[in-house]
């Protein structure tokens, strides 16, 4: 039995319906010393973003992507990072998958990160309207929303929440961060939905939100 473990391990049990296998996977590199946060960030985040690029690319059918999402979410129980006495508070940040986008794991992910890191997090879930996001973060004096899609055809609705700030003319107050699995292969998609920033995975998701956050300390200057 290999001892190294791989994204692509814990992929191809998800996708063959294996959750027996992905625990043991996941408890495999835990046992061998591997830190909750590492595997997060290299096995179970890359095995992720190619669940959502084969269910763009339609090679996998509905109930097979619910229930390698479940293992998925599963596997990320078993590894959720924990925020240390001395971590320094860093703020409040809005998290949501946008209108119309019920693929949650991803955003979940990020949430611990993030958690872990400091910051106070108010997820509102899957499908959340621009409206909701940006009177959430108003009302929680949030300087960051994070709005996640995995599809390029709701990954399009973040556009909503992006006129919205600019409209109420909270462009230099509020930032706005994008993610999902089609940002990965699409990076263009970025400036195209009006997104502020992305990261490749949820290991560079504090960094991003803690830059977005300096500009709006700064009047919005990079």
């Amino acid at each position: 039995m290999k001892s190294h473990v791989e994204s692509e391990d814990l992929l191809a049990a998800m996708t063959n319906s294996d959750r027996a296998g992905a625990a043991e996977l996941i408890e495999r590199a835990l046992a061998g010393g591997m830190p909750p946060e590492t595997v997060i960030a290299e096995i179970l985040d890359p095995a992720i973003v190619q669940l959502g690029c084969l269910w763009e690319k339609e090679t996998m059918s509905l109930a097979q992507n619910y229930v390698a999402s479940k293992i998925a979410e599963d596997a990320l129980l078993r590894c959720i990072p924990v925020r240390s006495s001395d971590t320094v508070y860093k703020g409040a940040a809005v998290l949501g998958n946008i209108e119309d986008d019920f693929h949650g794991l991803g955003r979940k992910t990020v949430g611990l990160f993030l958690s872990a890191a400091g910051w106070d997090i108010y997820d509102l879930g899957n499908d959340v309207l621009a409206e909701e996001l940006l009177d959430k973060a108003l009302q929680v004096k949030a300087s960051v929303i994070g709005c996640s899609a995995m599809m390029q055809t709701t990954a399009l609705n973040i556009r909503k929440l992006r006129d919205l700030i600019d409209e109420r003319g909270l462009n230099q107050q509020i930032k706005l961060a994008v993610g999902g699995a089609v940002f990965n292969w699409r990076p263009d998609l970025v400036a195209e939905v009006g997104g502020d920033g992305t990261a490749q995975n949820a290991a560079g998701v504090d960094e991003l939100f803690t830059r977005l956050q300096s500009q709006v300390c700064k009047g919005g200057k990079p």
